[in-house]
């Protein structure tokens, strides 16, 4: 693991140094304004002129993110609902959707609650406009004016879902999903995802398993992805990507695996590392 600025070149010979460019969404591609610097988006400009394709990779479901995607321009392929769905953002049309099985998802919270006791749960509904049903107790936290529902508790699993959400009024989020990954990790996935935001998935899901799809699609392969990220649920993509690179700001358990650190997402540390990898033709005549 090296930091940015200290790290040779990963380009040879006469093609882009990676096709794909994989980037987190909150935290990683946005600054804590919740938009894309100025920075970054020539940053991206620049690596896609070069020939390489950049895929937005994201925790938030299609309905989640479909407003950063106006707000930003994006009209690409994008991973969202930690691999779930794979959307076309300038289509606004969902060309995969994975469900959690609400039997299991059941007896997943069931097993956690029999060791931590009482959770605050929300779900994310299936489908390109899932709504996300929030039960008692349970406190909104990713991103800000993000819509959801206030259900009762009975609520949550009537309809097909793509996710649960799950919080702990005393443990901390790292505390609640090794406890999820040790009781109920044979019946679904676990991630923590940002502040607050500890998801239990459809067991096996992961961005990886999502980007390997939307990437097949693209054409590109993982040894030709360089992926950007966070936070723990962004593990399995640096797993799958031939490079990974963490903010400055990323949890401690992505930074422990990841090739290379960059700056902040408020430092343009996206930015920082393309610039190297895609630099800009010098105009040596005026």
């Amino acid at each position: 693991m090296s930091i940015t600025g200290h790290r040779p070149d990963v380009s040879a010979g006469g093609g882009p140094p990676f096709r794909l460019v994989a980037t987190d969404l909150d935290g990683t591609l946005l600054n804590s304004a919740e938009t894309v610097s100025d920075r970054t988006r020539d940053a991206l400009a620049a690596a896609v002129a070069a020939g390489a394709l950049h895929i937005i990779v994201t925790g938030r479901s299609a309905t989640w993110a479909r407003p950063v995607f106006d707000e930003i321009g994006y009209t690409g392929l994008a991973v969202c609902g930690q691999g779930a769905q794979v959307y076309d953002a300038g289509r606004h049309q969902l060309l995969t959707s994975v469900t959690l099985d609400r039997k299991l998802a059941a007896l997943a919270l069931a097993k956690i609650e029999a060791e931590t006791g009482p959770l605050a749960v929300a779900a994310n509904e299936d489908g390109l406009d899932g709504a996300v049903l929030a039960g008692p107790g349970y406190a909104l936290q990713i991103g800000s004016e993000l819509p959801i529902l206030r259900v009762d508790g009975s609520e949550l699993l009537a309809k097909p879902i793509s996710k649960l959400y799950i919080q702990h009024p005393r443990l901390t989020d790292d505390e609640l999903a090794r406890i999820g990954h040790e009781v109920a990790g044979d019946l679904v996935g676990v991630t923590m995802a940002g502040p607050g935001v500890v998801e239990l998935l459809p067991l096996g899901l992961t961005k990886a398993t999502g980007l390997a799809v939307a990437a097949h699609r693209l054409g590109v392969k993982a040894a030709q992805t360089i992926a950007f990220g966070d936070m723990p649920n962004d593990i399995p993509m640096f797993g799958w990507a031939a490079h990974s690179v963490a903010m400055a700001n990323a949890h401690e358990q992505l930074i422990a695996v990841a090739d290379e650190i960059t700056l902040s997402n408020d430092d343009h540390g996206v930015a920082v590392v393309l610039e190297r990898l895609f630099p800009r033709p010098v105009n040596r005549h005026g």
